[in-house]
């Protein structure tokens, strides 16, 4: 890639999340606490759907920019040489390697964001240091590049599948990330976790937050990726 185009993947990138974070973090307080092991009203409710908002402030802009530049990096030099048939699977290898560098900067505030989602009368300082203290820190047949609202809408149909299938494994993130120091999920076992949600509430469990979570995920996958698409397009 270009120097600019890297530069004009980071910014959009940013500002997409920054975007698609601060619009739908209430839908994002409200399927925590559906997950949360205390239960809905215990966690707060539709109280302080704002808990957490700083975490994820500080937290977006540099997640949604490594997941963009790190994608737009790898789709470059896979799609050297290769067939046009193969540029899907490229696109999937490219998201996949944004994904996991997005996520060395995400988990992080992630876990404060969450504890504030489910404690909304403490801050998000109190619990940034409490638990550093405690637990030790459609165009291959278009024949041109998408535009902006197809992107968009590509976005919003991947992530509501995507947020329906992953659910269990999200309500497991949940229980860990809410876990205290000691607890047995504290350990960050997944399928650990996973059976003990199964066991005490069956499906269901496994399940909650599903219909916050795929709204949720749908309209963040159209606000991102439209956002991301416009952005570059301006910055170019």
């Amino acid at each position: 890639m270009e120097p600019r185009e890297s530069w004009a993947a980071l910014a959009a990138g940013g500002v997409a999340g920054v975007c698609v974070d601060l619009i739908l973090f209430p839908l994002d307080t409200v399927k925590t606490r559906l997950q949360s092991p205390q239960g809905f009203r215990k966690a707060g409710g539709f109280r302080g759907i704002y808990a957490g908002v700083p975490s994820t402030a500080i937290g977006s802009f540099p997640n949604a920019a490594a997941f963009f530049i790190t994608y737009e990096n790898v789709k470059s030099i896979l799609h050297h040489g290769s067939t046009s048939y193969l540029t899907p699977a490229g696109h999937m290898v490219a998201a996949s390697l944004g994904e996991v560098v997005a996520c060395l900067i995400r988990v992080p505030s992630e876990v404060v964001k969450q504890r504030a989602q489910v404690s909304p009368s403490s801050s998000t300082l109190r619990i940034l240091s409490h638990t550093l203290y405690h637990e030790d820190l459609w165009s291959w047949k278009q024949g041109h590049v998408v535009d902006s609202w197809q992107s968009a809408v590509c976005g919003a149909f991947a992530g509501g599948f995507a947020a329906a299938v992953t659910t269990p494994l999200d309500v497991a993130k949940t229980r860990i990330m809410l876990a205290k120091a000691g607890s047995s999920n504290a350990s960050g076992n997944v399928l650990a976790a996973l059976g003990g949600i199964w066991r005490t509430q069956g499906l269901a469990g496994l399940f909650a937050g599903v219909v916050p979570r795929m709204a949720a995920i749908s309209l963040g996958g159209f606000i991102f990726l439209g956002t991301y698409e416009k952005t570059r397009q301006l910055l170019l």
